[in-house]
């Protein structure tokens, strides 16, 4: 004899019941996917920018067209101005090397850091190249490795 299975007329709802559940669990996890997608994508472009030496961006033309980009060096001396009673300054920046001899000419409207005007720092600048070739910096980052150079070199004096 050949053995038949009872289906039940109630087998089917339940099964389409739980591909409901199953579809909607599918649904969610797609919609989260892309949320979290979106917000990777939208917080991504902040953080790729080209970090340059002055050197660098002089050489290169194509870094000149009006994107954001970063710029490494340190300042020449005696080149920094301040407009009178105003926060707008202007600089120029040369490698942190000292040995090539392109300077950069740059711009900025705000508070200049306090490590600024130290000779041994690396000054990071954030901002694109204007039409009249000054650097129109947006942020100021300023690095001083030599201030954390000495206490390393203090430390094993005093071990």
């Amino acid at each position: 004899m050949q053995e038949t299975e009872n289906i039940s007329p109630e087998s089917p709802p339940q099964e389409r019941e739980g591909s409901g559940h199953r579809t909607r669990f599918i649904i969610l996890g797609a919609v989260l996917a892309l949320a979290v997608g979106y917000m990777v994508f939208a917080a991504f472009p902040g953080n790729v920018l080209y970090f340059l030496t002055v050197s660098e961006f002089m050489r290169a033309d194509e870094y000149r067209d009006g994107r954001t980009i970063r710029v490494a060096g340190s300042l020449v001396g005696g080149s920094f101005q301040r407009q009178e009673k105003s926060t707008f300054s202007n600089f120029q920046l040369t490698d942190k090397e000292g040995g090539a001899p392109e300077r950069l000419s740059a711009s900025y409207v705000g508070v200049m850091p306090d490590l600024f005007f130290n000779p041994h720092s690396e000054i990071i600048l954030e901002g694109r190249y204007g039409p009249d070739d000054v650097f129109e910096t947006e942020s100021i980052l300023v690095k001083c490795p030599s201030k954390y150079q000495a206490l390393e070199e203090e430390r094993p004096a005093n071990s």
